[in-house]
């Protein structure tokens, strides 16, 4: 009964593995550089500064809508932190007598960027920035929202089901942890290094698959939901009620001093820093400022708000604090966005969850390691192997390419371009795609070597790229004192060394003869 439990867990983490694997393979990829979001925006938008206080950042944004827009119904200020160089702005302007407000932010000409330090106007380039590969790895891309988050949410699902059964499958999993036999039989070789990179982070991989499930509950599981409200308007406006609008007075009034009442505010959160801030009525004695929390100042990823008089800077309201359930989910939510981390356990995110790409990625290569020695002829494997293995190359190799080719896009792209945030996109599935129809035009073992050592260059060169075509460069960076933009070119450097270093394993692998059974000889009787 035990091998045969253990057999049926075999079946089930193969296939759940490869089924889902080329799918998991991206979201694992996307979502590693998401931790890094913030750099990877500053650096695909070379035309902004350096990060700033929210303080000084605060005091630029009011300046700018004090002259832009002094008589609007509403400003909103999303505060940068220490990881972003630009403050963003928004603007409702007032209806004219018998319109009706508006209730969506709709026009590019009630928004501006500030730079953080200087408090004036810059005109970054249309990109989708790091936000890209924060949103395609969890509702993917050409899909309708809710649509990608349910394919999004079975891979999941299905990742958690392979880690489990792995667990169960390997019942020496940890042992051979420690030994680890790379010039070993291949498919030796390949379980070993599948084992490394599971045991390595299991503990990462099954709170950040587990995590990821649960930041969308509401969406797989609505009953609770359905059971207690009768619609899902309801709902939200409990979960996040809106304060009501107030009109204006009429009557002048200046607005209270905004980095004071963010320093109100920090206090009043034991040190949390602000991060949104809304003002009603600016410019009238009927005026309002909502400051609320950054979502990654503490673990529980939400931030309650805090109402302030607009005039005298005195606190008027605060949102309740969170019941057990929901600061549950929150914490949930927390640890699976990492925002919370200091840069030292960002790195430890960032390396675990590289270790989560390659372990589905050798995942993938073992399933046709082994099943290569089982065929009748492994020089003429049939049409299911070699579409799983033209499949692999293509997404091993053809998602960190896609990655690079994004950021080329980025750099290369006139800067004036219509869709040009679209096209940089575009371009990701394009070089994914291209990569996939390559491994299938070439014998596999030279797509290997040709794949990853477009993929290394295509990396690589990236820093190169970024200086000829812009003033952000690693020299400059290095001079500056602006040491993430120094990670971020040295990083790329190492990923493109890693990706060459596997094509050249990749070209002087040999795959070792199939051994022959030995024929019994039999005696002759006497």
């Amino acid at each position: 009964m035990k091998g045969s439990f253990r057999q049926s867990m075999a079946w089930l983490h193969t296939w759940s593995g490869l089924v889902f694997g080329w799918v998991l393979f991206a979201m694992f990829m996307t979502g590693t550089a998401s931790y890094f979001r913030p750099e990877i925006t500053r650096w695909m938008e070379p035309e902004t500064g350096r990060p700033a206080s929210y303080a000084q950042a605060a005091q630029g944004a009011v300046a700018y809508l004090n002259q832009t827009a002094p008589d609007a119904q509403s400003w909103s200020i999303t505060l940068p932190d220490e990881r972003q160089a630009t403050a963003r702005l928004f603007w409702r302007p007032a209806p004219s007598p018998g319109e009706e407000a508006p209730r969506r932010r709709g026009r590019s000409e009630n928004r501006a960027v500030l730079d953080a330090s200087t408090g004036q106007p810059v005109s970054p380039r249309d990109t989708r920035g790091g936000e890209f590969f924060y949103r395609v790895h969890f509702q993917m891309h050409y899909l309708p929202v809710l649509q990608g988050r349910w394919v999004a949410g079975l891979c999941a699902m299905f990742m958690l089901v392979a880690i489990t059964s792995g667990v169960v499958t390997h019942k020496r999993i940890f042992k051979d942890f420690f030994t680890f036999r790379p010039r070993k039989a291949a498919q030796r070789s390949w379980l070993d290094a599948h084992n490394l990179t599971a045991v390595l982070a299991l503990p990462f991989h099954l709170m950040i698959t587990y995590t990821g499930l649960v930041t969308l509950m509401g969406l797989y599981m609505p009953w609770g939901v359905t059971a207690n409200y009768k619609a899902p308007e309801t709902y939200f406006e409990a979960m996040f009620p809106r304060a009501e609008e107030v009109e204006r007075s009429g009557v002048s009034a200046p607005l209270a001093n905004l980095p004071g009442v963010l320093e109100t505010a920090s206090e009043h959160w034991g040190g949390g820093r602000p991060w949104i801030v809304n003002v009603s009525n600016p410019g009238d004695a009927s005026a309002v400022i909502e400051v609320t929390r950054h979502s990654g100042d503490q673990l529980a990823y939400a931030g309650g708000t805090l109402a302030f008089n607009g005039v005298t800077g005195q606190l008027i309201s605060a949102t309740p604090e969170p019941g057990p359930a929901v600061l549950t989910h929150r914490v949930m939510y927390g640890l699976h966005m990492g925002r919370f981390a200091d840069p030292i356990l960002r790195w430890v995110y960032f390396l675990c969850s590289l270790a989560g790409c390659a372990m589905v990625a050798t995942g993938l290569v073992l399933w046709t390691v082994k099943r290569r020695s089982q065929l009748p002829d492994p020089e003429r494997p049939h049409f299911g192997f070699r579409l799983v293995e033209r499949l692999n190359i293509g997404t091993i190799a053809g998602v960190p390419a896609g990655m690079a080719a994004m950021l080329w896009a980025n750099r290369l792209l006139p800067v004036g371009m219509a869709g040009r945030a679209e096209w940089e996109v575009h371009s990701f599935f394009i070089a994914w795609a291209g990569t996939i129809a390559w491994a299938c035009a070439r014998p596999a073992r030279r797509a290997w070597v040709e794949t990853l050592s477009a993929a290394a260059f295509l990396v690589a060169a990236l820093p190169l790229v970024s200086a000829a075509t812009t003033s952000r460069n690693l020299l400059g960076a290095l001079l500056s004192g602006d040491w993430a933009m120094v990670a971020f070119d040295l990083t790329l450097l190492a990923l493109g060394a890693a990706l060459a270093f596997c094509a050249l394993k990749a070209g002087a692998y040999r795959a070792a003869p199939k051994p022959r059974r030995r024929s019994r000889t039999v005696a002759a009787p006497a």
